[in-house]
């Protein structure tokens, strides 16, 4: 007995890491016959579970949507509970766990009843967040584009650029990075032949979703990550400058809050090209690393420093009288 729960329990964390498989691949994964795969699914459709089946050669199964909860796992109050606490969580109120949470949100609301799905909803509605800092996204637009990943199928949405361009945009969606109070979305464009990162807080998803597709190669999560909070902080930055610093490349790369590209000089010296909307505030980050610096060429930036400066020697004279 113990062995056939824990197989069905490996079974449903296939069914929730993609959406088709077909009966051999989920013999060959769970190391079973097909004989045994046809007879755990039944026994899922015993405690509730909605798995559909797909005749055919290309036939396969599927968890269906909008089923009865299953039992043993959560009851109803449960189900909604955790459904409200993680599109509270994926709104950025807990910082570092947003991404998780639009995952499990997707999971969840997979197999919740539509009568729970109301529910959840209503609280959504009427519940009044205090105001965020970043753009308000809906949590139903980031399990909608969530599931798109998951499931390799296209996007189609209007897209805003932050000119105000209006746009249409067809997609393969790939992942959803979380940066600062925003969510963008990584995905294949169709219409550039290129990867693009969109805000999704400036996307309007058109339903039903495409057909779909066969994933491309993917870098490491943590490179996308990187690349996106890297690309982002470029596009939006209104003043840039060039940096020599009077320290090594390493130095400076542990001492600046996003990944930037650092170019090395020698030993003690590098150069980099960091930005901001305001050259008071690069200002005041260069202060913060800590170390001996030159800027190359930017003025604005120049006359920022001399402002600095003259305040603090302003603040030293006072306090000393």
């Amino acid at each position: 007995m113990l062995e056939t729960s824990a197989r069905l329990l490996r079974l449903l964390s296939l069914f929730q890491a993609r959406r088709d498989w077909t009966g051999s691949q989920l013999a060959e994964r769970l190391g079973v016959t097909g004989r045994t795969i046809r007879n755990d699914i039944e026994r899922l459709r015993e405690l509730g579970y909605p798995v559909d089946a797909r005749p055919g050669v290309a036939g396969g199964y599927r968890l269906g949507t909008h089923g009865a909860l299953p039992p043993l796992l959560l009851d109803e109050d449960e189900a909604v509970a955790v459904a409200v606490g993680l599109r509270t969580a994926a709104s950025g109120s807990i910082a570092g766990i947003e991404e998780t949470s639009v995952r499990a949100l997707a999971k969840l609301q997979q197999v919740l009843p539509s009568r729970l799905r109301r529910r959840v909803g209503a609280f959504g509605s009427y519940a009044l967040p205090v105001p965020a800092r970043g753009p308000r996204v809906d949590p139903d637009v980031l399990t909608l584009i969530a599931s798109a990943c998951r499931d390799h199928e296209r996007l189609r949405f209007d897209y805003r650029t932050h000119e105000g361009a209006a746009s249409e945009r067809s997609v393969e969606p790939y992942r959803l990075v979380n940066d600062r109070q925003r969510w963008y979305l990584v995905a294949w464009d169709l219409d550039r032949d290129d990867w693009r990162t969109f805000r999704v807080d400036r996307m309007a998803p058109r339903t039903p979703a495409g057909p779909r597709f066969p994933p491309r190669a993917l870098p490491p999560d943590r490179e996308i990550a990187a690349r996106v909070a890297r690309g982002v902080g470029e596009a939006t930055w209104r003043y840039r400058a060039r940096v020599i610093v009077h320290a090594s490349a390493a130095y400076v790369r542990d001492r600046l809050p996003i990944p930037v590209d650092v170019q090395a000089l020698g030993p003690d010296r590098c150069a980099f090209e960091p930005g901001s909307d305001h050259p008071e505030m690069l200002a005041l980050y260069l202060g913060l690393l800590d170390a001996d610096f030159t800027i190359v060429d930017s003025p604005e930036l120049a006359e920022a420093l001399r402002k600095l400066a003259g305040r603090y020697q302003r603040a030293l004279g006072e306090s000393a009288g």
